[in-house]
């Protein structure tokens, strides 16, 4: 940087708040072009600046296409820098207005960007009281110039960004929505992602001839549904192993093929929203569509608005629902834009709570209206005694005469799925619910056959380690990859880390969930709490340390919702473990 550009830089850091972004001389478009500073507001828009450390007495003539600068080299002529600057901005809005997702897609503003944009003179040695001494306001708009005294330390915050934001001849577009950001952000620094397709589940990857018919069958009728779900909000109710969570990935996949604003896959599980973020990868979308879990959505809306985060930190008792209140707040108070999506889709729906869910419909755009929640009471795991009296239109899903039911089990074999369905009786008693409610469905299965689950007690924990690794061992020995293993826990301590550290000492492989990688890139087995194996099936899965009711005893509605969904993880063989001594 020059000492003005360093000057001006520092400024940009001190007297702009945490809501604006800025870069500094970055190549843009075909031409490689370096405008000095590129800036950014969600409110505002965007400013493209040209600084220059010229003296008064260092500038002979100036046109609006060149200056003749006197230097100790001699006599020197340089393009107009207000010039310069608007080629610059015409570059940058050149690139940017190739992107669908950042322009008007119809109407008088067809094909223009979404926000206001101008450009801008620094003069970091140039007072204001010598701009206007002389006739450079001539060739250079005054209200295009900031000048040295209006950049020094002392100037005020608002002060000096009432001198950017006087630059623009137009506004009133509106904020820019957090993926148009992240858009913005993609074109100064672009990331290609592979164009690979591919499946959610790795054994939709495989060779079709080897798939059992029934996963055929129901992968085509899931894309089928998906394809045909029409316009407007959609709720489909679904039993563990439906395929809600395919019909979710094709929905997005048909969706962003035709859309020009992003999309917004949420979901409450981390592990789950990494498989899905893989998927969209996979199938070449990933750039129009952003998969994250609640929280870090939430996390990502405070600080890309400076609404603030919470105070303390994550381990703070009530952090997070402070955080989501705040979002709920901004939201409201409209410092946070709503319909930033063209689509909104939410996996494990089950899992928000009510106002979670009106907060998230609010993210649609009017205009689209294409919202779809995947809902299973069964395997509600979070916030249950939050959900009575609950009914979709109470938080503004609009769903009426638009909701799918699906009872059909896929995933499971009729063994597993009738040993699941053991333990969670209750869970599982129809109910009906009208079409606004929360219906409670009793799966079917779908006819696979497998071996029967089960049911080990074993003296103590490491016993249950040792035969775990044995087993694991013998089918890695017949064939089955390490990656299509899981073992799920309740608890870290004593359960998971038991486990972990035998199987570490046994030289196999792990993977803890905070760790779990899709795709080809772990060949590991990998070590899920019952909470994030949620969304996620393994042909075959261990549960040590189970808690299981003998006679009469009749377990937690809590612990009877995990070991369910725990359980039904499994799609071919399940091995469940306890001790005598717990």
């Amino acid at each position: 940087m020059t000492s003005g550009e360093r000057r001006f830089a520092q400024r940009l850091e001190s007297k702009l708040e945490d809501d604006y972004l800025c870069w500094y001389d970055v190549p843009i478009g075909q031409s490689m072009r370096h405008p000095d500073f590129v800036v950014l507001h969600p409110k505002r828009g965007l400013l493209i600046l040209e600084v220059k450390d010229w003296k008064l007495d260092t500038i002979q003539s100036i046109t609006k296409s060149d200056v003749s600068l006197l230097t100790p080299k001699g006599l020197v002529h340089a393009a107009n820098p207000l010039e310069q600057a608007r080629q610059y901005a015409h570059a940058v809005v050149g690139v940017l207005e190739k992107d669908p997702q950042l322009v008007f897609s119809s109407g008088r503003m067809q094909g223009k960007m979404l926000f206001p944009w101008a450009y801008g003179v620094v003069l970091a040695n140039i007072s204001r009281k010598q701009f206007e001494s002389t006739d450079l306001g001539e060739v250079l708009e005054s209200h295009r110039v900031i000048c040295q005294d209006e950049m020094v330390d002392s100037v005020e915050m608002e002060a000096f960004q009432k001198r950017l934001w006087d630059m623009f001849t137009v506004g009133g577009f509106g904020k820019l929505g957090l993926p148009q950001i992240d858009r913005v952000r993609w074109h100064m620094f672009p990331e290609r992602l592979p164009a690979k397709q591919g499946g959610l589940f790795d054994e939709v990857e495989a060779e079709s001839a080897a798939l059992p018919d029934i996963l055929r069958v129901m992968d085509l009728q899931q894309e089928q549904l998906a394809r045909s779900l029409g316009e407007g909000h959609r709720v489909i109710h679904g039993v563990a192993g439906s395929g809600k969570t395919l019909i979710l990935g094709y929905r997005t996949e048909y969706l962003a093929k035709v859309c020009t604003k992003p999309i917004l896959i949420l979901c409450y599980n981390k592990a789950l929203a990494k498989r899905l973020e893989h998927w969209m990868q996979e199938k070449g979308v990933a750039d129009k569509v952003i998969v994250q879990n609640f929280h870090a959505w939430c996390h990502r809306q405070l600080t890309a608005y400076n609404v603030g985060l919470p105070e303390g930190n994550a381990k703070r008792e009530g952090y997070w629902d402070d955080m989501v209140d705040k979002v709920i707040r901004g939201v409201d108070n409209q410092m946070i834009p709503a319909g930033q999506y063209e689509a909104v889709m939410i996996d494990e729906g089950h899992d928000f709570k009510p106002e979670w869910l009106k907060l998230v419909v609010q993210m649609v755009d009017p205009l689209t209206n294409a919202l779809l929640v995947l809902y299973d009471d069964a395997q509600s795991i979070y916030h249950s005694g939050d959900k009575l009296n609950f009914s979709f239109k109470s938080v503004g899903v609009q769903a009426q005469g638009r909701t799918t039911v699906l009872k059909v089990n896929y995933r499971n074999t009729q063994e597993i799925l009738e040993f699941a369905a053991h333990f969670a009786k209750e869970l599982l008693m129809p109910s009906e619910a009208g079409e606004d409610g929360v219906p409670r469905l009793l799966p079917v299965s779908a006819g696979q056959r497998g071996p029967k689950p089960m049911l080990i007690k074993l003296p103590t924990l490491r016993d249950e380690a040792k035969y775990i690794i044995e087993q694991f061992k013998a089918a890695h020995r017949d064939g089955t990859p390490w990656k299509d293993m899981a073992i799920l826990y309740r608890n870290w301590n004593p359960v998971g880390k038991v486990i972990n550290d035998a199987f570490a000492a046994a030289g196999i492989p792990i993977t803890g969930h905070m760790n779990i990688e899709f795709g080809d890139k772990q060949d590991t087995v990998k070590l899920i709490t019952f909470h994030s194996s949620k969304g996620l099936e393994f042909p075959l899965v261990a549960i040590p340390g189970a808690s299981i009711p003998r006679g009469e005893e009749v377990a937690t509605e809590e612990e009877a919702r995990l070991l369910y969904v725990a359980m039904t993880r499994a799609t071919k063989e399940l091995l469940v473990l306890e001790s005598e001594a717990a």
